[in-house]
C-alpha cells in the first residue's frame, strides 16, 4: 500500500453500510475503489454515494461501481463486508478479483469467515478486521456514521507482517482510526464481548435498541453476565482478555445513544442474521475444548426460535 506506487486497485465485495462507508474513506483521499453492487447499483451510478458522518460529512459524485466481479478484475486488495451468512458465495465471487499477490480483507463478524477464506483462497493471502463502528444504511447510496470507527486489522496467518502495518497506514491516512493486533483471534473474541450480548438481546428481549438494553437494570445484569462468560470462556481458549472491557465496552455503549445492532435492523427487515458465526460458532468452539457456554448458548437458542417464528 506504499503511497510511492500507483494507487492500489481495491474491490468492495459487500456494498452496504460498512463496505460503503469504509471503501468511501479509501475513494474519498485517491485510492482506486471499485465497489461490487446488487440493490443500490442504479442509484449510486447516477447520483454518486454519501456519508453523512460526525466526523463531516461527504460525497463522492462519481462511483466506480459494478455488477460483477468480472467487471471489475483483478486487485490488489479485495475488501470483503458482506454477512457472513453468505460465504458461500464468495467462491464464484472473488477468483475474478485475484492476482498472485492479492490482499483478502475480511471486515466480517463473528467467528469462522477467516478459516472459510484462508481454506480456499489460501492463507497466506487473509487479513481479519473488526469494525468497532456505529452505522446504518439509511437509504439507497447514503450511510450514517453515527459513532466510532476504529478497525483492529490482523493476520490469519500469525503475527502482523509489513503489509499489515503498511494497510492500516493507509486507513489511518484516509481518516479511519487503525490498531494492528498481535493476534487477530484474540481480536475477534473481544468484539464478540460486545455483539453477542447487544445485537442478541436487541432481539432476544423483544426489540430494543441499545439505550433501551442499559435502562433496564435486569438486561443490563445481563449484557455483563454474557460478556464475563465470553471473556473467561476466551481465557480458557489461550485468548487472554481483561475483565476490565465489560465496563469500558458498556460505558462506551451508553455514548451511542438509541442504536439499532446491525443484526436487529437485519431481523426486523426478515434478512438473515448472522445467528451462527455470532452465537452458534463461539458455542462449538467452547464445546469442542470441554467448555460450556450456558449463558451464550442460551441466547442462542432464544434467537433460534426468535427467528424461526419471523
Amino acid at each position: 500500500m506504499s503511497r510511492t506506487q500507483k494507487s492500489p486497485r481495491i474491490a468492495i465485495v459487500g456494498s452496504g453500510a460498512v463496505g460503503c462507508y469504509y471503501g468511501g474513506r479509501l475513494a474519498q483521499h485517491g485510492n482506486d475503489v471499485h465497489f461490487l453492487m446488487r440493490s443500490d447499483y442504479e442509484h449510486v451510478k447516477r447520483h454518486g454515494l454519501k456519508v453523512r458522518s460526525q466526523l463531516g460529512d461527504f460525497e463522492l459524485p462519481q462511483v466506480n461501481c459494478h455488477r460483477s466481479t468480472a467487471e471489475i478484475g483483478p486487485c490488489d486488495l479485495v475488501i470483503i463486508a458482506m454477512k457472513a451468512t453468505a460465504n458461500e458465495v464468495l467462491l464464484e465471487l472473488l477468483p475474478p478479483l485475484l492476482k498472485d499477490d492479492t490482499m483478502i480483507l475480511t471486515l466480517q463478524n463473528g467467528l469462522g469467515s477467516d478459516d472459510f477464506l484462508a481454506q480456499h483462497f489460501g492463507s497466506e493471502r487473509v487479513l481479519g478486521g473488526l469494525c468497532f463502528v456505529c452505522i446504518n444504511r439509511i437509504a439507497p447510496g447514503v450511510v450514517h456514521h453515527i459513532a466510532q470507527g476504529q478497525i483492529a486489522l490482523g493476520e490469519h496467518s500469525g503475527a502482523p507482517q509489513a503489509r499489515t502495518e503498511a494497510l492500516a497506514d493507509e486507513f489511518r491516512r484516509c481518516g479511519v482510526d487503525c490498531v494492528v493486533e498481535a493476534s487477530l483471534i484474540t481480536a475477534r473474541w473481544k468484539k464478540l464481548v460486545w455483539n453477542i450480548p447487544f445485537n442478541g438481546l436487541s432481539i432476544a428481549a423483544g426489540g430494543k435498541d441499545t439505550a433501551a438494553i442499559l435502562a433496564d437494570p435486569a438486561l443490563e445484569q445481563r449484557v455483563r453476565d454474557l460478556m464475563r462468560e465470553i471473556v473467561e470462556t476466551a481465557g480458557k481458549l489461550g485468548h487472554a482478555i481483561p475483565l476490565s472491557l465489560i465496563d469500558t465496552m458498556i460505558e462506551r455503549t451508553r455514548t451511542m445513544s438509541a442504536y439499532k445492532p446491525s443484526s436487529f435492523i437485519d431481523f426486523l427487515a426478515g434478512s438473515e442474521v448472522e445467528l451462527e458465526a455470532i452465537w452458534g460458532e463461539p458455542v462449538r468452539r467452547a464445546k469442542a475444548a470441554g467448555i460450556e457456554m450456558p449463558r451464550v448458548e442460551e441466547l442462542y437458542q432464544q434467537l433460534k426460535l426468535r427467528i424461526s417464528a419471523r
